[in-house]
């Protein structure tokens, strides 16, 4: 009995891309997997068309398109899985990097820095720490060997 369709692709608890805007294509792999490897077309590339997406919101679009730009070809998204020897391990290792690509694009951006000044008492340990290390350098120079 073959396994039930899966309803989607979930890159995040809020977004599931539908598996009708995916595009597989299966071609053959190269490296290892002996005599098999000229006869199965186990690599996979794995296509989502972005710009013509229906679950996505047009600020979602937007950050896509301005992320993945140099990735995208005419608004398609493109990976491609070929590091096992069977053509299911391989669909399913392209999901799972398209999933991860999306949800990395798609992710809010890092709160910039606020600066901050350095508190007095950081201030003064630093300088309470340089004082002590000259003085401690100052020790060891020629001068205070002919002193003594």
């Amino acid at each position: 009995m073959p396994a039930p369709p899966r309803p989607g692709l979930t890159v995040s608890p809020a977004l599931t891309v539908p598996r009708a805007e995916l595009t597989e294509r299966f071609s053959r792999s190269s490296g290892p997997g002996g005599q098999g490897v000229n006869t199965t077309d186990s690599r996979v590339e794995l296509s989502w068309d972005v710009a013509r997406s229906t679950v996505l919101t047009p600020a979602q679009r937007e950050r896509l398109e301005a992320r993945l730009g140099s990735r995208l070809v005419d608004g398609v998204l493109t990976v491609a899985a070929s590091e096992h020897r069977e053509q299911l391990r391989n669909r399913d290792a392209a999901a799972r990097r398209l999933a991860a690509v999306v949800a990395d694009a798609l992710a809010a951006p890092p709160r910039s820095r606020r600066a901050t000044r350095p508190t007095r008492g950081s201030q003064e340990r630093r300088l309470t720490a340089k004082k002590q290390r000259s003085a401690t350098k100052s020790l060891r120079s020629a001068r205070s060997r002919r002193d003594d």
